[in-house]
């Protein structure tokens, strides 16, 4: 029988960027869509809706929890969130099978190995 993780897998695209912007520490809404459009070279990019809304869900599901409110540089007031245990526990079981996928690929001539490209 699966564990409850393997259940909760594969993740939703938007989930497990924020997870990943997240693992590192503390951040606000704003940050992790920067990050996220960061680190995938504008690829992918977060709007308002599916960021706040992923956000929320992923609260409920106690993934991520919310550190308060604070100030940024500017001034403005930001709510920062942090990766739970359960969150990370999660976000590692995601990045474990999408390993498994690349060695598959690899196998297959789909992906080239590294060093024999």
């Amino acid at each position: 029988m699966p564990s409850e993780i393997q259940k909760k897998l594969p993740l939703l695209p938007a989930v497990f960027h924020i997870m990943l912007a997240l693992a590192d520490g503390e951040k606000h809404g704003y940050g992790i869509k920067r990050e996220v459009e960061f680190r995938t070279g504008g690829v992918v990019s977060l709007g308002p809706g599916t960021l706040y809304g992923t956000l929320q869900r992923m609260l409920a599901e106690e993934l991520i929890a919310e550190c308060g409110e604070r100030s940024d540089a500017e001034g403005e007031r930001r709510r920062y969130y942090r990766l739970t245990e359960a969150g990370r526990q999660l976000a590692a079981a995601e990045a474990g099978r999408l390993e498994n996928l690349v060695q598959v690929a690899r196998v297959k001539a789909i992906l080239a190995t590294p060093g024999n490209a």
